[in-house]
């Protein structure tokens, strides 16, 4: 069963504010088995506009990274960083097919 990621582009605007969300989302994170792949570290822009901060976060599964996102805890979480950043997000499925050689 492929995994599922989180893959985030944002723009945090107000830092200490977002701390509040950092400390929020870990509950629904640790509950649905996520493990942070990236996660606002050094950038290069190489191609489009994309936001200063990425964030890559890996599920056990696709379903598990959807679930997470509807979780109770996560829609709290949310509350807690609106108005302190600017986000691109999509969910999506891990690729288990051939690979380059």
């Amino acid at each position: 069963m492929p995994k599922g990621y989180w893959v985030v582009f944002a723009d945090v605007t107000d830092a200490e504010g977002y701390k509040g969300y950092i400390s929020a989302n870990a509950k629904a994170l640790a509950k649905y088995g996520a493990r942070f792949l990236a996660r606002g570290g050094k950038v290069k822009p190489k191609e489009g506009k994309p936001r200063s901060r990425v964030v890559v976060v890996e599920f056990p599964t696709y379903s598990a990274a959807l679930d997470c996102y509807r979780s109770p805890e996560y829609v709290a979480a949310m509350k807690e960083r609106e108005g302190r950043s600017v986000w691109d997000m999509v969910i999506t499925e891990g690729y288990e097919g051939p690979q380059p050689t």
